[in-house]
Formats: structure tokens, C-alpha cells, sequence
């Protein structure tokens, strides 16, 4: 009986371990470039991983990092009338707080009609 206690013991321990390095290493970035281009990769080991994968799927011109984030959520924010204007981007632990934030962003940037271009949280977050 004792033998199968500690074996169940064991495996709770692993387990949580596993769950905890697993969840402490979420990383997400957005990466925007011109005219409301962007990229983004979210739920990577680190943050350069999520780096390289964002930038490699912005497709536009003078792409370069905008949000990152680690265990939580980021947004990116474009005039809808402009794109090639005013932008904005934000991270936080929830979604609604960096969206609220990338919108605040664009508008005190000279936006008129900003709106969420991408979002991302890291499932881990």
C-alpha cells in the first residue's frame, strides 16, 4: 500500500512540474510593418522563437517587433480609414485591457477610426 502511495505521489509531483515548466515558458509577439501589415506567432518556448516566427510572416515593408508578451495577451491597432497611419499596440494578462490600451495608442498617435487589426494570448496565459 505504501509502495502505491508514493507512486501516485511521484507521478502528482511530475505532473506538476511538467504543467509549471510548460506554462512558464509561453512567449507571443506581434510584429507590424507598414500599411497595417503584420505577423505574429504566440504559445513559443521564448521570446526569440516567437521573434523569428513573427517576423518572418510580416509580409510588409520596415517590419519590426511591436508587442511581446510572456504568459499573457497583445494587441495591434490600425487607423481603418488610413492604414498606412497611425497604429497602435499594447500587452497585458487579459485581452480587453491591451486591446483598450492598442486603441488608446492609435488614437493619441493622430487616429480617427481605430480598430484591432490582430490580437493574440498565449494559451498558457
Amino acid at each position: 500500500m505504501r509502495v502505491l502511495v508514493a507512486a501516485a505521489l511521484v507521478f502528482a509531483i511530475t505532473t506538476l512540474m511538467v504543467v509549471t515548466f510548460a506554462t512558464a515558458r509561453a512567449a507571443g509577439v506581434i510584429a507590424a510593418g507598414s500599411c497595417g501589415a503584420y505577423g505574429q506567432a504566440y504559445d513559443f518556448p521564448s521570446i526569440e522563437a516567437a521573434r523569428k516566427s513573427a517576423m518572418s510572416q510580416c509580409l510588409g515593408g520596415d517590419c519590426k517587433i511591436v508587442a511581446q508578451v510572456k504568459r499573457g495577451c497583445s494587441a495591434f491597432a490600425v487607423d481603418g480609414t488610413n492604414p498606412c497611419g497611425a497604429v497602435g499596440s499594447a500587452s497585458g494578462p487579459r485581452l480587453g485591457r491591451a486591446q483598450n490600451d492598442a486603441l488608446r495608442a492609435c488614437y493619441k498617435a493622430g487616429g480617427k477610426d481605430c480598430v484591432i487589426r490582430t490580437f493574440l494570448c498565449d494559451a498558457k496565459g
